[in-house]
């Protein structure tokens, strides 16, 4: 699955528009708490005691102009400065968003985990599992590489779906669900079609075994069968083979990987019949 493709849906931002944490109430002043925010770092603004709400202001006035860097160090100085506000809870969040929009996916995430992890109950905690599974997804590579940044997406889509079905990033996260399936099981093909030109037979029905029995909903399904009737005609395992077409062909009937799996077993005289008692026939059965 092209990378590119996989994007294409971006972050709806509901109803964490940047008017909505305008500060309302003018010349409120909280008492700074020094020496709560951990160790300063070059990131970190000069220290200059400042009532929250000027802060904060400043920093959406950076949101709002597009400016997400000074952002993220405004919002840094309000959590710093003013811990236990209110202001310093929707900060967090929104410095989560601002180091997403540039890139830094893992201080968005931190940012997020650390919300969910003090504010369990809060409202919002189904957008902060949103920011933390977008921020592993725009670092999805293509399948030729390291897929750990897909699955933390995945991890990351099914949690929030898992704990808030009828939230408003629910129905997002189901279809990048779908599209981080389809890139596991592009990797297990990958890696299958290079055992089979290997001839390493069994490590390849290995991996198209996992596409079928775990990502059976995929693109890549077809191609998995169809692979599986090579693998099994080249080790003499008939009987699993012709199960395989025969599923392919009751699915996918129309495809070039049935005509592909059918045309293997008519060059050895066999058709396509399916074994009730195969593995691929009872994989098939607990999904459809």
């Amino acid at each position: 699955m092209d990378v590119a493709r996989m994007r294409e849906a971006r972050l709806p931002f509901g109803r964490f528009r940047f008017s909505s944490f305008r500060a309302l109430a003018a010349g409120a002043v909280l008492a700074a708490v020094a020496g709560l925010a951990g160790c300063s770092s070059s990131d970190e603004l000069p220290y200059e005691e400042r009532p929250v709400e000027q802060i904060y202001n400043t920093a959406m006035d950076h949101m709002e102009a597009g400016r997400y860097l000074p952002a993220t160090k405004e919002f840094d100085e309000v959590e710093r400065q003013h811990p236990y506000s209110e202001w310093a809870r929707r900060s967090m969040l929104m410095n989560a968003y601002a180091n997403y929009k540039v890139n830094k996916y893992n201080e968005a995430i931190l940012s997020a985990q650390r919300f969910i992890s003090l504010h369990p109950s809060n409202r919002d905690v189904p957008y902060a599992y949103y920011l933390i599974g977008l921020s592993y997804y725009e670092q999805i590579s293509d399948v030729g590489r390291d897929q750990r940044m897909t699955e933390n997406a995945l991890a990351a889509f099914t949690e929030l779906v898992r704990r808030f079905p009828q939230s408003e990033y629910a129905r997002d996260a189901r279809l990048k669900i779908d599209l981080t399936h389809d890139h596991l099981a592009g990797k297990e093909m990958e890696i299958g079609r290079y055992y089979l030109n290997r001839r390493d037979y069994v490590a390849a029905i290995n991996r198209f075994r996992i596409v079928i029995e775990k990502y059976q909903t995929t693109t890549h399904t077809p191609e998995a069968l169809q692979r599986l009737t090579e693998a099994y005609l080249s080790l003499g395992v008939t009987a699993e083979a012709q199960t395989a077409a025969a599923i392919l062909g009751y699915n996918f009937p129309g495809s070039d990987w049935y005509e592909d799996g059918y045309a293997l077993l008519a060059n050895q005289g066999l058709e396509p019949v399916e074994n009730k008692d195969s593995w691929i026939s009872r994989a098939w059965k607990t999904v459809f």
